[in-house]
């Protein structure tokens, strides 16, 4: 079966890259496959696309643009805050890391620079502005059943669309 547009369970192996370089930034070779539901935005629009019409066992090699991917850096997305609220964490610029967001939600943020007095953080994605090359083997594919389609999830209720790092697009 080849992979449709929507309500489509797709499995794949993926290594993806920064577009021009050889540094891998996620892959989930010789773990699990990424499983998804095709339609519903669990991988990010540009790999999605891509992959509508491979069949079982084919492989490729797909670029996706930045728009396409984790979308453009947004300048509005850096904010300065005082160097207090980073007390005992020994601060490094490009260092991850993880806070509460104003919905409760866990957020992941950059260290961009910092001083004695304050420290500017980047809220974008770490690959936001960053064209990606995913070498992908689709490894199965299914038609959803319908608890699958309503819920999101796959099989009897798992982590659909979880990946390693998180990197390859899971909740974009």
């Amino acid at each position: 079966m080849a992979i449709e547009k929507e309500n489509c369970v797709a499995a794949i192996e993926y290594e993806v890259k920064e577009a021009g370089t050889t540094e891998i930034v996620d892959s989930n070779k010789g773990a699990d496959p990424l499983e998804f539901i095709m339609g519903i935005g669990q991988i990010i629009p540009g790999l999605e696309k891509a992959l509508v019409g491979m069949d079982k066992g084919e492989s490729s090699d797909i670029l996706v643009s930045a728009a396409d991917a984790y979308g453009e850096i947004q300048p509005d997305a850096m904010q300065e805050v005082p160097r207090d609220q980073f007390e005992g964490i020994e601060l490094k610029e490009g260092m991850m890391l993880y806070g509460q967001g104003e919905q409760g939600q866990t957020v992941q943020v950059v260290v961009k620079s910092f001083n004695d007095e304050n420290v500017t953080i980047d809220y974008n994605h770490p690959l936001a502005g960053k064209d990606l090359m995913f070498s992908v083997v689709v490894l199965d594919a299914r038609d959803a059943t319908a608890k699958e389609v309503a819920t999101g999830q796959i099989g009897g209720g798992g982590d659909a669309g979880h990946c390693g790092s998180g990197n390859c697009g899971c909740g974009a």
